[in-house]
């Protein structure tokens, strides 16, 4: 159930050179690493970094396709310059975390939330430059999931109530997580919110380590900025209380 890039040199290595690749390029038997249905699962390089000195554990769902496409290109590029597997993943992981309008409206919240107070920094941006020491970014599900060739969201089928992509979450994101230190943990949207609480309820998460009620900051969320209004004194006030324990 774990798979990691030294198994997908090859494949990546006869990729041409570009910043970005199509699905027809991308979603082919070569990556393709489990099937059920009309839910695929292919392989990603951009979750094997992990930051153990993380403060901020920010959680998706599964990589879609532009995060998976853009993993893929720089470790594309990375095999060009005979760069190190330790440096690549690390790449490939800046290449693929939240990127675009995604990143702009997470940072916005952030900001919104004074969680750079507590982190000791003036703007959450920073998260994802010179401080991103203090950010560790992973999905419940490492590889990217896609329902009928379009990126999984959560819901059909409902993650929870799935075994083959529950034990992707099991297998490897608590893995990932009990390597960390205690970090605030910080899920996009309710998806993945449920999850969590569900996995807490289990005793395998702290639930006083959740961020509960953030939105997911996709601009596909159209009730984004209104779920984190509606949440963001709560939100606060949580932060508050985990970071004066």
């Amino acid at each position: 159930m774990k798979y990691n890039l030294k198994q997908f040199t090859n494949v990546i290595k006869v990729l041409p050179l570009k910043k970005k690749y199509t699905k027809e390029e991308l979603l082919t038997p070569d990556f393709l690493i489990e099937q059920q249905g009309a839910v695929e699962i292919y392989y990603a390089p951009h979750n094997e970094y992990l930051n153990p000195q993380a403060k901020i554990f920010i959680v998706g769902i599964t990589p879609g396709f532009e995060q998976m496409s853009r993993a893929i290109s720089e470790a594309r590029s990375c095999f060009e310059e005979n760069l190190s597997l330790d440096e690549i993943q690390y790449r490939c992981k800046k290449a693929g975390r939240f990127s675009g309008s995604l990143r702009q409206n997470l940072i916005q919240f952030l900001n919104q939330l004074n969680l750079t107070d507590k982190l000791g920094i003036t703007n959450a941006s920073e998260l994802f430059e010179e401080h991103d020491d203090l950010l560790h970014t992973i999905s419940l599900i490492p590889y990217s999931v896609f329902v009928k060739g379009k990126n999984y969201t959560g819901h059909t089928p409902n993650l929870l109530k799935s075994p083959m992509l529950m034990s992707y979450v099991k297998d490897n994101f608590i893995t990932e997580l009990n390597k960390l230190d205690p970090v605030l943990i910080i899920p996009l949207g309710k998806s993945v919110e449920e999850v969590l609480l569900y996995l807490a309820q289990e005793g395998l998460i702290n639930e006083s380590h959740i961020l509960k009620g953030f939105p997911h900051p996709s601009g596909a969320n159209g009730h984004r900025f209104k779920q984190f209004n509606e949440n963001k004194e709560s939100m606060m006030h949580q932060i508050d209380k985990y970071f004066s324990k």
